[in-house]
C-alpha cells in the first residue's frame, strides 16, 4: 500500500520554511502518531500544506483509523457541527489550533501538528473496507462526505503513477489543499513513486511561490481552470522555468481556447500539458489525455486511465453506441468509491456503487475514442423551449470578454448571467443575443464584484441568487 512508506534517505517532503524529511524520518514520525491509537475509530485532519499534515495523514491510513480530511480554515460552526455530527475518537490539527477544540486532550505533538484524543472515547461501527472521507465538492456547508476504501486509494494512484510515468526524481510542489481530492492524489501518488513533494502554503499569485519554485527546482503541479486563468492574467507565459517538466489540469473544463494556449507554450518548450478529468466519488481521477495528443485533441478530456472504462448513456437508459453523440457519462473501475455518508451511522456502510459511476456529466466520444465534456446534467436550462448549456455560457463570454469573470444560473425560461465587470453588461447582453439567437428578455446580466468559489477555485453556483 501507498502508506507503507519506503525506508530510504530519499527526500520526502521539503517545505517552504526550511524543514525536510528523508522517507525514513517521515516513517518515524508516523509511526510515532501511530502509537498513540487507542483503537479504530474516526480521526479528523484539520489540512494545510505542511510535512506534519502528511505525516498524520498516512498515520490515520497505516494504522487503520479512518481520517475526515478538512481545511484547517473551515468555518469554525461548520466544525462544531461535524464534530457533533461525528463523533471522531481523535483530531488532528496545527499546533496553534490547539485549546480551540472542546472535548479532546493532546497526547501527541510532531513537526507542527498535534494530535487530541477524545476525552470520553465512544466506540464506532465503520465498515471494514472504509479507509477515507473527503468532504463532497462545493459542499462547504453540508456534512455529506465520499466513502472511499483502502482498495480505491491504492487502485488510483497507481494508476496515476502509471499514466503520469512518476518516478523518483519528480518533484511536484504543492498549488492546492490536501483535503482536495485533485490536492491529495497529487500526495498518494508521489508517496507511492518515493518522489519528493515540496511543501508551500504560498499561492501561485505571491513572489514567495516562485521562489520556493526555482530554489527547489520544482518539476510539475496541478491546477484548476481557475488555476490557469489567474496564471495568464500573471504573465506565465512569459516566465522562465527551466526545471518544469510538465503540469497537469483537472477540477473542471477548461476552456479550449486555453487549453491550446497552454498545449502549444508547452510544445515549443519541450514540456508536457495534461489535462485530466475525475470526482472525489472516482477517488480522484477517471481520464486524461496524453501529452502528445494536447494539440491534436485541445478541448479533450482524453480516454480513461489504466483499468477503467467510459459508457454514454442516452436519456431513455439505452447506450450510445454512435461518435459524437451526447450522453451521461458513465465511469466504471477499481477506484469507484463506496458511496456517500451523512451521519455516523452511514460509516457502517458497505459498497453501494459495485464499481460503477453515474458521473452526472454530459459528454461525447469522437471517432478516435477520445472524450469531451459538454456540460452537466444539472447545468442546462430550457430557454422557450431551447436547452441552454449554461457551462458553455459561461466559457463564450470569458473567452469574448477576457478579463471578465463570469458564472450563469437560473430558472427555465429566464437565465441570469453574472459578470465582474458591469461596464460591459450592455456588450455582453448584445453579445450573446447575437450568439445564441437568444431573445434579450430571456436572460438578465447582473454584477458581482467577485464569483464565489471554493477553496479549490469551483464556482459556488448555489451561491448564486437565482430570482428572475
Amino acid at each position: 500500500m501507498f502508506y507503507e512508506l519506503k525506508e530510504n534517505d530519499n527526500l520526502a517532503l521539503v517545505s517552504a520554511t526550511g524543514e525536510s524529511y528523508t522517507y525514513r524520518e517521515l516513517r518515524a514520525i508516523v509511526e510515532e502518531f501511530g502509537s498513540h491509537f487507542t483503537e479504530r475509530n474516526l480521526a479528523f485532519c484539520l489540512c494545510e500544506n505542511i510535512p506534519g499534515c502528511v505525516a498524520s495523514y498516512v498515520a490515520c491510513l497505516s494504522s487503520h483509523v479512518v481520517p475526515l480530511l478538512l481545511d484547517r480554515k473551515i468555518d469554525p460552526q461548520l466544525l462544531t457541527e461535524l464534530l457533533g455530527t461525528y463523533m471522531p475518537g481523535y483530531v488532528f490539527c496545527p499546533d496553534d489550533m490547539v485549546g480551540k477544540i472542546e472535548g479532546y486532550e493532546a497526547v501527541c505533538r510532531q513537526t507542527g501538528y498535534t494530535m487530541l484524543r477524545r476525552v470520553k472515547m465512544e466506540a464506532i461501527d465503520l465498515c471494514p473496507e472504509l479507509g477515507l472521507l473527503l468532504t463532497t465538492s462545493g459542499s462547504t456547508g453540508s456534512p455529506k462526505l465520499v466513502r472511499q476504501s483502502y482498495a480505491n486509494i491504492q487502485a488510483n494512484a497507481e494508476q496515476i503513477v502509471e499514466y503520469l510515468g512518476i518516478k523518483e526524481g519528480d518533484r511536484p510542489i504543492t498549488t492546492l489543499p490536501m483535503n482536495y481530492t485533485y490536492g491529495l492524489s497529487i500526495v498518494n501518488s508521489h508517496l507511492l513513486a518515493g518522489a519528493t513533494i515540496l511543501m508551500t502554503e504560498a499561492s501561485m499569485g505571491m513572489k514567495a511561490f516562485w521562489t520556493f519554485f526555482k530554489e527547489q527546482n520544482a518539476t510539475t503541479f496541478g491546477g484548476v481552470p481557475f488555476t490557469y486563468e489567474m496564471l495568464k492574467k500573471l504573465r506565465f507565459f512569459r516566465m522562465d522555468l527551466p526545471s518544469l517538466v510538465y503540469m497537469t489540469q483537472a477540477g473542471g473544463k477548461l476552456s479550449p481556447e486555453l487549453h491550446h494556449e497552454y498545449a502549444e507554450w508547452c510544445r515549443e518548450r519541450g514540456k508536457d500539458f495534461i489535462v485530466m478529468y475525475g470526482q472525489a466519488e472516482a477517488t480522484a481521477r477517471m481520464a486524461y489525455l496524453p501529452a502528445e495528443y494536447s494539440l491534436e485533441k485541445y478541448g479533450s478530456m482524453g480516454v480513461p486511465i489504466p483499468g477503467g472504462s467510459f459508457m454514454l448513456k442516452a436519456a431513455d437508459g439505452s447506450y450510445i453506441d454512435e461518435p459524437d453523440t451526447v450522453g451521461e457519462l458513465i465511469y466504471s473501475g477499481p477506484n469507484v468509491t463506496l458511496g456517500y455518508a451523512v451521519c455516523r451511522e452511514d460509516l457502517a456502510k458497505g459498497d453501494e456503487r459495485g464499481g460503477i459511476l453515474e458521473t452526472g456529466d454530459m459528454a461525447r466520444r469522437d471517432a478516435d475514442g477520445f472524450y469531451y465534456i459538454v456540460g452537466r446534467k444539472k447545468r442546462f436550462l430550457k430557454i422557450f423551449g431551447n436547452r441552454v448549456n449554461l457551462d458553455e455560457i459561461d466559457r463564450l463570454v470569458k473567452t469574448e470578454f477576457e478579463g471578465v469573470d463570469c458564472a450563469s444560473t437560473g430558472v427555465d425560461d429566464h437565465m441570469i448571467i453574472y459578470i465582474t465587470d458591469m461596464s460591459v453588461a450592455d456588450q455582453v447582453r448584445r453579445w450573446i443575443a447575437s450568439t445564441t439567437h437568444l431573445s434579450e428578455t430571456a436572460f438578465t446580466v447582473r454584477y458581482l464584484e467577485e464569483i464565489p468559489r471554493n477553496e479549490s477555485g469551483k464556482v459556488l453556483y448555489k451561491a448564486l441568487p437565482t430570482e428572475a
